[in-house]
């Protein structure tokens, strides 16, 4: 009898409809946690007198082997055993005999995907928490070896003010800090244990839900077992993460893209992560920073498609739920890719001082501390407003900066200023002026490098996972 099928249906499944029903060869990465659940299980079955202990340690005996068949790449799916879960019993059946059909009292496929589905997402959470800390350690590198480049900071994408280029990266800093933070929050809310609630109302047999729980190492149980088989919230909160996680990566990228540009050439990323054109021998194109951008919004569009596919299920499981694995799988992958090459592009780019140094002055990002100092002279800030602009006007006109206005030219169009006042304008002073705990002088921006770095030393524990792709 076919395992998955039962005694209710009496022909076999059309072959078509297998492939299209079949999740193997989608979820056949979460066999090792599968395998996890099963020996927590029938360990629990065992303790609790429902199996007896020689049938348990032979079915964990087998499970094992089948653990290391799939660890060594001799076990392969099959289809006709539709999922991972039929997949593991089916071929563990091929090792131990009937004695394996004892493995599934008590359960349910409904609560063993679920918590396939915790475990498997655990394991991912503590490898982006390690890639978030690298990411931030990154940005901490650039912050520290820029400390002393000055760019034009930008609204609306005009030169606004002057700013510490390392100020700029600890903007990021401060995002990915946050991600890493609701990742955190994520990772405690997901070590929850569905196993137990059987297909949907829990089950007959005496079994201990707080011991499978506790042998998997998570931290609570379910309170409800139609919610425990039913509950996607911790993918769909995934997926929310790494959409607002690939956003902050994706500005970044934008800004890395715009920078390297020769319009811009405040920066040079590394041939590493860069590519040439097929037909223009000129051309250094940002690839690694244009996918960076452009998988945020793939990322996006899996979230949008697993909220839409849940949002009219009613309880308790449904098949739709399948499709929460292949969008999961596929923002999981992205997301260690992302933050496996975009740290080292991060940190062998190379800043141009001197392109930059040329563009100081030039784009009339004294204005606003200009207009403050006629203030403390007596004028309304408004009156002091209207008169820089008229004065940045004047200057556009003529081909002018503030560093070239010489004495009698600013006393007949703009006697209201005098020109000693302007030698207060280099971007260097403008900088320092700015003090505030959250502001850009060399000093607060040092002070926020210094609390990152013993961020990253209090937050460098991941459950023993490194990162790697």
């Amino acid at each position: 009898m076919d395992m998955a099928r039962g005694p209710r249906l009496k022909t076999q499944l059309d072959e078509t409809a297998a492939r299209f029903t079949a999740s193997v060869f989608f979820d056949w990465r979460l066999l090792p946690f599968d395998v996890k659940g099963s020996i927590a299980h029938v360990t629990m079955l065992a303790e609790q007198q429902i199996i007896a202990n020689d049938d348990a340690k032979t079915i964990i005996a087998g499970l094992n082997q089948v653990l290391e068949e799939w660890q060594t790449g001799r076990l392969s799916p099959h289809l006709e055993w539709e999922d991972v879960h039929m997949n593991v019993e089916g071929r563990l059946n091929e090792i131990i005999g009937p004695v394996s059909g004892m493995l599934h009292t008590a359960r349910s496929r409904n609560d063993q995907v679920a918590l396939d589905m915790h475990l498997y997402m655990l394991e991912v959470g503590s490898r982006l928490k390690a890639g978030l800390h690298a990411l931030i350690a990154a940005m901490v590198q650039r912050a520290v070896e820029d400390l002393d480049v000055i760019i034009p900071g930008y609204t609306h994408m005009q030169a606004a003010q002057p700013i510490l280029l390392s100020h700029h990266w600890m903007a990021y800093k401060s995002m990915f800090v946050r991600d890493y933070d609701r990742l955190e929050q994520w990772y405690d809310r997901t070590s929850c244990s569905p196993l137990g609630a059987g297909a949907l109302s829990g089950t007959p047999y005496p079994t201990n839900p707080e011991r499978t729980r506790e042998l998997l190492g998570l931290k609570r149980v379910y309170d409800n077992s139609i919610d425990a088989v039913s509950d996607r919230d911790f993918l769909m909160e995934f997926l929310s993460w790494a959409s607002l996680t690939g956003i902050h990566m994706s500005r970044l990228a934008e800004e890395l893209v715009l920078w390297s540009s020769q319009e811009f050439g405040y920066i040079r990323i590394a041939d590493e992560y860069s590519t040439g054109s097929s037909i223009m021998p000129q051309k250094r194109n940002p690839d690694v920073a244009e996918l960076t951008r452009g998988k945020a919004g793939r990322v996006i569009g899996r979230m949008q498609g697993l909220l839409t596919t849940m949002k009219g299920l009613p309880l308790a499981y449904d098949s739709d739920m399948q499709e929460d694995k292949e969008a999961v799988f596929d923002v999981v992958d992205t997301m260690i890719s992302l933050l496996t090459v975009v740290p080292p592009m991060l940190t062998t780019l190379r800043v141009n001082r001197e392109r930059i140094l040329r563009r100081l002055g030039n784009d009339y990002t004294a204005a606003t501390d200009l207009a403050d100092l006629l203030v403390t002279k007596g004028m309304t800030f408004r009156e002091a407003h209207h008169l820089v602009g008229r004065l940045v006007s004047l200057l556009e006109a003529a081909g002018k900066g503030f560093q070239d206005v010489d004495a009698k030219w600013l006393k007949d169009v703009v006697p209201e200023i005098r020109p000693e006042w302007l030698k207060h304008l280099s971007p260097s002073d403008l900088v320092e002026k700015r003090t505030q705990p959250m502001a850009t002088a060399t000093s607060r921006v040092r002070e926020q490098i210094e609390e990152a770095q013993s961020w990253l030393m209090r937050h460098n524990d991941f459950g023993g996972e490194n990162f790697s792709p």
